[in-house]
């Protein structure tokens, strides 16, 4: 199958929050195999679970983690195409007096290089880029 989403950390994270969103653990499910996380967000990932004091809850993340994430989607490099486009956006955005934070700028810059929808749970924080599709699979849609 062709990658078509580019999932925010918030979105890999659904699965495992204290309340899982069933509408985003459906989709995860559905879209499974064309699902793919920028480096970045993996870093999001790691560092989180990293500064977790040791327990169950670091132990059963550090599973998920390796188990599912790693298992099931690519992680996608922040290269050479992705930082150019982070450039130019992230100038714009200034001169526009919207700066974007840079991780959000990395993520975005990820899914426009690769021709992904980026998948977010703050399409706000995203929408703000130019030429990137933004999906929130936290709202109910019909069938997607």
């Amino acid at each position: 199958m062709t990658l078509r989403f580019l999932l925010d950390t918030g979105i890999v994270s659904s699965p495992v929050s204290k309340l899982p969103n069933p509408d985003i653990v459906r989709r995860l499910q559905r879209h499974e195999h064309e699902c793919a996380i920028a480096a970045p967000v993996w870093h999001e990932l790691v560092f989180g679970w990293r500064r977790l004091p040791a327990g169950k809850r670091k132990e059963a993340l550090g599973i998920y983690l390796r188990d599912v994430v790693q298992a099931s989607f690519p992680i996608l490099p922040y290269d050479e195409a992705a930082a150019s486009w982070h450039g130019s956006e992230r100038a714009r955005l200034e001169a526009s007096g919207r700066p974007a934070p840079y991780v959000d700028g990395q993520i975005a810059a990820v899914a426009h290089a690769n021709g992904l929808v980026l998948v977010t749970l703050n399409t706000g924080d995203f929408s703000r880029f130019k030429d990137l599709e933004v999906e929130d699979w936290s709202k109910r849609r019909g069938r997607a």
